[in-house]
């Protein structure tokens, strides 16, 4: 891998890491220590998620028009601000704005890393964006464990911590950044004789494949909703629980080796991934709804783990093949923005159903729900003269 990646894979476990101190105990500050109900903190997550929704496109429109380095930077300043007024100001009313603004800067931030990694190494293919996606769940893991322990002294501490882990970010991408040279390659346009044309073909792909990621976000959020409820129902303990996420992300960072050995092997096409990703998620799935005890959650999570690890990665690769020279960051923007927006529309949407209908009725509806994303998986290229995405091995 190139040094330029290297330096975006730490800036980006730097990043998460810090993030990842805070946002496992959003819910528990609000209701606990600000006193407020779990309705309120649900809301207060929303809006984080839609301020990182906005972020995600206004990021990768500022990657296409200033560059990968000025716009992350413009995004650590916002959530360095925004974190510093948290740490001195965490009453209720400043905890929201603060929130809120926080989520808008890291928004626009995550587009613009994962243009860059495409671009320093091109050659890489899905390597690139796997790598960052591994630097991701790794720093998830690191935050989340370190920010339990700081929590326990106090939770002032994690503010601070927080803020500590920005600096670092924003220090790494003062010195480290600036000379990165994308080496984008000249564009293939898929229309020659029709560029703007093209780029219609390949901006309505991309939204068609979205379709079907926005769904399958949907539905793996429910691990942190919906069925973790559940599994406090059928008195699986919280620390068991918290198990299920230390295998998740131990599966991702260990098992990369296995994974790019069996794509090198199995995996002719990114399309083929995915779909073989999804047909992965339904069975984790139907394992989960036919479960009454910490093993066969245990089981469903490896599963989900699997297909997690096949499509997660593969979007942005896709994204990165279809997009235009010049358009790289608006459709790292979409990807990002699309997966952001799962995540807040699927707790309300489980949450929904299940008070409605019940946990089986959720579970059915899901796996509908992982069927039209393989239908919206397999279609979306068809308007492509030449569209066939190869993993790069």
């Amino acid at each position: 891998m190139p040094r330029a990646l290297w330096l975006l894979i730490i800036g980006m476990v730097v990043n998460v890491t810090g993030s990842s101190f805070l946002w496992p105990l959003n819910a528990i500050y609000i209701d606990e220590h600000l006193g407020k109900s779990l309705t309120t903190a649900g809301f207060v997550l929303m809006l984080n998620s839609a301020a990182s929704v906005a972020g995600n496109l206004v990021g990768g429109t500022l990657f296409d028009k200033l560059g990968g380095y000025k716009s992350i930077l413009l995004g650590i300043g916002i959530a360095l601000l925004a974190l510093l007024g948290l740490t001195f100001w965490n009453d209720f009313t400043p905890y929201v704005v603060f929130l809120t603004i926080a989520g808008f800067g890291a928004g626009i931030i995550f587009p613009a890393m994962y243009a860059m990694s495409g671009a320093v190494w091109k050659e890489g293919g899905r390597k690139a964006f796997n790598a960052i996606y591994v630097a991701q769940n790794l720093g998830v893991a690191v935050g989340a464990a370190l920010g339990g322990i700081v929590a326990a002294f106090s939770f002032q501490l994690i503010f601070v911590a927080n803020l500590f882990m920005y600096i670092v970010f924003m220090a790494i991408a003062i010195f480290g950044y600036k000379n990165i040279t994308d080496r984008k390659g000249a564009q293939t346009s898929i229309l020659q004789e029709n560029p703007s044309a093209g780029m219609n073909k390949k901006l309505k792909a991309l939204l068609i494949l979205c379709i079907g990621y926005l769904l399958c976000w949907v539905g793996y959020v429910q691990w942190q909703t919906t069925i973790a409820s559940y599994t406090q129902e059928i008195n699986i303990t919280l620390t068991q629980y918290s198990l299920l996420w230390s295998v998740n992300g131990a599966l991702i960072v260990l098992g990369q080796p296995v994974l790019n050995g069996f794509l090198k092997r199995f995996g002719r096409s990114i399309k083929t991934q995915m779909v073989l990703g999804m047909l992965i998620f339904i069975v984790a799935f139907i394992v989960a709804a036919n479960s009454g005890s910490f093993s066969g959650f245990m089981a469903g999570m490896v599963i989900l783990t699997a297909g997690e690890m096949l499509i997660w990665p593969a979007v942005p690769t896709i994204a990165s093949e279809l997009a235009p020279r010049g358009r790289e960051g608006f459709y790292q923007g979409i990807v990002n923005s699309t997966a952001t927006g799962g995540r807040m529309v699927g707790p309300l949407l489980g949450g929904i159903l299940v008070d409605l209908y019940g946990m089986s009725t959720l579970f059915i509806i899901l796996i509908g729900l992982f069927i039209v994303s393989i239908g919206t998986t397999v279609v979306y290229d068809r308007g492509i003269k030449e569209g066939k995405h190869s993993v790069s091995a």
